[in-house]
């Protein structure tokens, strides 16, 4: 059942994102290297059933398997030439699971960072950054978004390149948009929670936040500060399901579906309207997190 993010915040409650795409493609399969956004094209109903189990436990918006899907980025895959084929697959792929929902799902365009540093610092230049993010945008859009949906971003500078090409690629098109402050609670490149959203909020986004990190303290306390610097934003919080540690040469993380189901009411309380999880969590997270925020 289709609807639009401005329609789910009209009900005035949190609203429930989904959880990892990459945890529960790794067990179903996919192996360290390999492309995640391949598997839209080659393996689709692995993805549909990722996004089927997280809006039966309860999501009430799924982010396409399109993380990693700039051209940029696919080109470590020598896949930059189908960068717009498996993005308009991925968004296909979330928007039937969506549309066969017996309730209102949202489908949001995951565009994540390119992996690349910005000039000065790197030698990524703003004007290519921006070629590629309005290619993938364009195509998220075609395959069914309806909204996209920038992630996991350390540098406000590609952040910003991010939503400019949404913006030329996709006009009036709802954008969210966060941070991960994972480096002492900064994001690498060293802004801040309070400068994020400051910077941020002036791009035209309807929701901002954190998601990713060090697990939900470090999600709570980015919630705190940016609802104590503006007390009218729509914010977004997506925690890591704790921190990893290896066992058999695997990352297993610490956050239980109970550990997840407290951040959940506590990020909620401290200002977070929609409230995910990240790397880590599986749909029993977002389960547990669904009956704790009473979305059952």
């Amino acid at each position: 059942m289709q609807t639009s993010l401005q329609d789910l915040l009209k009900s005035g409650g949190p609203i429930v994102a989904d959880g990892a795409m990459g945890t529960m493609l790794f067990e179903l399969g996919l192996t360290q290297g390999d492309s995640p956004e391949l598997w839209n094209v080659e393996c689709p109903d692995r993805i549909r059933s990722v996004h089927r189990q997280y809006i039966e436990a309860g999501s009430q918006i799924v982010l396409t398997n399109t993380f990693g899907g700039n051209r940029l980025r696919l080109d470590l895959h020598k896949l930059a030439d189908r960068a717009a084929e498996l993005n308009e697959a991925g968004a296909r792929l979330a928007r039937a699971e969506a549309d066969a929902a017996d309730r209102a799902v949202v489908v949001g365009g995951s565009i994540g960072p390119t992996g690349s540093i910005l000039v000065p610092y790197g030698d990524l230049e703003f004007g290519a950054a921006v070629e590629a993010f309005q290619n993938q945008a364009q195509a998220l859009v075609a395959g069914g978004v309806d909204v996209l949906w920038i992630e996991t971003m350390s540098d406000v500078k590609e952040l910003r390149a991010a939503v400019e090409a949404c913006q030329q690629g996709a006009p009036g098109f709802p954008l969210v948009a966060t941070m991960t402050f994972d480096t002492h609670g900064h994001t690498m490149m060293g802004v801040t929670p309070e400068t994020a959203l400051e910077m941020i909020n002036g791009l035209g986004v309807v929701a901002l936040g954190g998601n990713c990190g060090n697990g939900p303290d470090e999600i709570e306390d980015v919630i705190r500060k940016m609802r104590e610097t503006n007390p009218d934003v729509i914010l977004v919080a997506k925690a890591n399901a704790g921190i990893p540690h290896l066992e058999n040469g695997a990352a297993v993380y610490d956050g239980t579906p109970e550990v997840m189901a407290d951040y959940a009411v506590r990020v909620h309380h401290l200002g977070a309207t929609v409230i995910g999880a990240c790397c880590g969590s599986t749909p029993d997270h977002i389960r547990a997190m669904v009956r704790a925020l009473g979305q059952t």
